[in-house]
């Protein structure tokens, strides 16, 4: 997988190598612990009629990667596989109102930011 998470002190930030930054049209994403709203993790469908602005979706395979706006909400979504992602709910980013991405021990990561979450 073309993705990691590098944990800082107020934020973390999601990085995208080789051809997912490609397809993403992005390298990294980074979100403040303090905009994060709810940290969990479950499968995921994306909506057949969300706008790629800009992305990439091989909707047949699974595939998302990049900015998408849905419902007047904005998400970045970077997968491969619908199942075991990492899904935030963020208030007060900058750009997004959901982040989902797919990664090694999902659960893991998950539960590293909910420790770092500002109660």
């Amino acid at each position: 997988m073309g993705r990691t998470v590098q944990f800082g002190e107020t934020e973390f930030v999601l990085s995208l190598k080789g051809l997912t930054s490609f397809f993403a049209l992005k390298r990294e994403v980074a979100i403040p612990y303090k905009a994060v709203q709810r940290v969990f993790v479950a499968d995921f469908d994306a909506p057949k009629w969300m706008l790629r602005m800009p992305g990439t979706s091989i909707s047949p395979l699974n595939v998302y990667e990049g900015s998408f706006k849905y419902a007047d909400e904005w998400y970045f979504l970077s997968y491969e596989s619908r199942e075991n992602l990492v899904m935030l709910e963020l208030e007060g980013h900058k750009k997004y109102h959901h982040v989902i991405f797919q990664i090694d021990n999902p659960t893991q990561v998950a539960s590293e930011i909910r420790k770092r979450i500002p109660k």
